[in-house]
C-alpha cells in the first residue's frame, strides 16, 4: 500500500460539509491521493466510495442519492452509499448482481471529517447475465444466403390494415424464397415491443455498449430480434417504410436510434459487427420524397458497416397531389411491375452477398 496514500486525509469541517451536500443532493466528488471518492452525506451518517460504477465505470457522483443509496448516471445500477453493496433495486434483471463498490474508511474528529483513500476496500466486480447472447463474435454459419426482411410499417396489429410497402416485401421475400436458393425471415417492427433509445451515449460515448445498454437493462425488450438477425444471421436486409410527412416511419427511426450500439462499437472499440452484409429499401408513399428517404437510408446504413448492390431501392409515390390512398393500395396490390422490382432488388442483393462471400 502507497504510504502516502495511507494517511488519513483532512477533508473538510463537519457542518460545513453537511450543509454543502445537503445543497447539492447529497454527494461531491473528491481527489485524494489520485483516487477519485464520491463522499455522501444521507440520514445523519457520511459515507465515502470509490467514484466509478462496477459496471461500465460511470462516474457516481454525478448520479442521485436515492433513500441511501447511490444510483449511477449512466445506466441506474444502485450502491449503498456506506458499504458499497449493491442492492435488489438496480434495474437489471434479478439474475445479475452489481457487485460491491471498493468503499473507504472516514473518520470524524471533533469537528472535522478525515478520508483514508489508500485503504479503500476490495471491489466485488459485477456479474450480469445479458440474456440474449448477442456478445458472442459475428460468425456466419456455412448454407444458403440469408435474407431479412424487417418492415418498419406501424400499425395495430389487432386491426391490421393494407401496407403497400410491406406488401412488397413480402412477396418479394416470397419470391426468393422459392427461386433464388435462399433462407429468408421476416420481421415487422410493429409487432415488437422495444423501448426508446433513453440517450445513454449522451451522458458518455462509453455508456452505450454493445450489446446495447437497454436489452441488458430489460429483458423484454425484444430490440434483441432485430439485433441477433442484423449481427449474427442475416447476410441480406431488405427495409420497407412507407413516406410519413417526407421521412421514413416514425418505427423506422426508433429502430435506426437503437442501433447507434452498433456502430459505436467502430467509434470506441474499432470493431465492426456489420461485415459483408448488403442492405436494400423499399420506400412507397402517397406523396413523393423517396430520394431523400432512400439517402438517408443509405448513408446510415453504409455507417453500420453494410454494402449496398447497383439501384439499391425500389419506389413508388403517386406524387404529391395524389392522395386517393384507396387507388394507391389497389395500384401497389395489382401492380406486376412494383413487386417484380422489388423481387429483382433482392436478387441484386442477394448477387452481390455471393461476392462478397466468396460463394
Amino acid at each position: 500500500m502507497d504510504p502516502v496514500a495511507s494517511e488519513w486525509t483532512l477533508v473538510g469541517k463537519t457542518q460545513d460539509l453537511i450543509r454543502e451536500l445537503e445543497s447539492t443532493g447529497g454527494l461531491k466528488e473528491l481527489t485524494i491521493s489520485d483516487r477519485k471518492v464520491v463522499l455522501s452525506y444521507y440520514d445523519g451518517a457520511f459515507g465515502a466510495l470509490n467514484n466509478k460504477c462496477n459496471h461500465m465505470g460511470g462516474p457516481l457522483s454525478k448520479g442521485r442519492l436515492k433513500k441511501g443509496c447511490i444510483e449511477c448516471p449512466w445506466h441506474y445500477w444502485e450502491f449503498n452509499h456506506k458499504t458499497g453493496e449493491s442492492v435488489r433495486e438496480s434495474t437489471e434483471p434479478i439474475s445479475s448482481h452489481a457487485g460491491t463498490v471498493p468503499n473507504i474508511p472516514i473518520k470524524i474528529e471533533g469537528e472535522s471529517l478525515f478520508i483514508n483513500a489508500g485503504a479503500e476496500s476490495q471491489r466485488v466486480r459485477a456479474t450480469y447475465n445479458p440474456g440474449s447472447g448477442l456478445a458472442r463474435e459475428p460468425k456466419r454459419e456455412p448454407g444458403k444466403i440469408k435474407v431479412l426482411g424487417i418492415s418498419t410499417t406501424a400499425m395495430d396489429r389487432n386491426h391490421p390494415r393494407f401496407s403497400t410497402s410491406e406488401e412488397l416485401l413480402k412477396t418479394a421475400l416470397g419470391k426468393a424464397s422459392s427461386t433464388l436458393d435462399v433462407e429468408t425471415k421476416f420481421l415487422g417492427l410493429s409487432d415488437l415491443n422495444f423501448r426508446h433509445c433513453e440517450g445513454f451515449y449522451s451522458k458518455s460515448e462509453k455508456a452505450c455498449t454493445w450489446p446495447c445498454s437497454i436489452t441488458k437493462i430489460d429483458p423484454n425488450d425484444q430490440m434483441v430480434q432485430v439485433y441477433e438477425n442484423l449481427v449474427h444471421w442475416a447476410d441480406v436486409v431488405i427495409l420497407s417504410s412507407p413516406i410519413r410527412w417526407g421521412n421514413a416511419s416514425s418505427l423506422y427511426y426508433k429502430m435506426a436510434e437503437r442501433l447507434n450500439s452498433i456502430q459505436n462499437q467502430i467509434t470506441l472499440k474499432d470493431r465492426v459487427l456489420i461485415q459483408n452484409k448488403v442492405a436494400g429499401f423499399i420506400i412507397t408513399g402517397g406523396q413523393d420524397n423517396i430520394q431523400s428517404v432512400a439517402g438517408q437510408m443509405l448513408n446510415f446504413f453504409s455507417e453500420l458497416g453494410f454494402a449496398s448492390p447497383a439501384f439499391p431501392y425500389v419506389g413508388h409515390s403517386l406524387g404529391w397531389s395524389a392522395e386517393d390512398m384507396e387507388r394507391n393500395m389497389d395500384y401497389v396490390k395489382h401492380s406486376e411491375y412494383l413487386h417484380q422490382n422489388a423481387f429483382e432488388l433482392v436478387e441484386r442483393a442477394v448477387d452481390l452477398s455471393k461476392k462478397l462471400l466468396g460463394l
